[in-house]
């Protein structure tokens, strides 16, 4: 892939990292007002922990947006993203905040995973 390619990627690469920051810290602080709006009240603790991951996955990719693994590591979060908000959406059908978030997470995957494998041709697979 062309120096252009590769740049792109980067490029998305930060703009993934920066978005994973912000995501978990509102995530960390919202947690109560995000459970309460998914229907699963009382499980604050959840919702910061995966606070707590996205912050992480977004420093790992800050640290090396060239590199494939941090944003691997976002699309291994992104599946259990979709897990949780799947079994949310379950306890509350119909739930237009649980459906529109799972929806959300569906299309950050689809993105996470076309710029993991997009770094990954470029040839900057390290993993984080």
């Amino acid at each position: 892939m062309n120096d252009n390619g590769a740049a792109k990627y980067r490029k998305a690469g930060v703009s993934l990292g920066l978005f994973s920051l912000a995501l978990g810290a509102a995530e960390i602080l919202a947690a109560q007002q995000i459970t309460r709006k998914l229907g699963i009240e009382g499980r604050q603790w959840l919702v910061r922990g995966f606070g707590a991951r996205e912050v992480a996955a977004g420093a790992t990719i800050l640290a090396r947006p060239d590199a494939s693994g941090g944003v691997w590591n976002r699309v291994g979060g992104d599946v259990t993203d979709l897990t949780a908000l799947t079994v949310a959406v379950r306890r509350s059908p119909g739930n237009p905040f649980a459906l529109s978030s799972l929806a959300f997470v569906v299309g950050a995957t689809v993105l996470d995973v076309v710029v993991a494998r997009g770094l990954d041709r470029t040839g900057t697979t390290a993993r984080a």
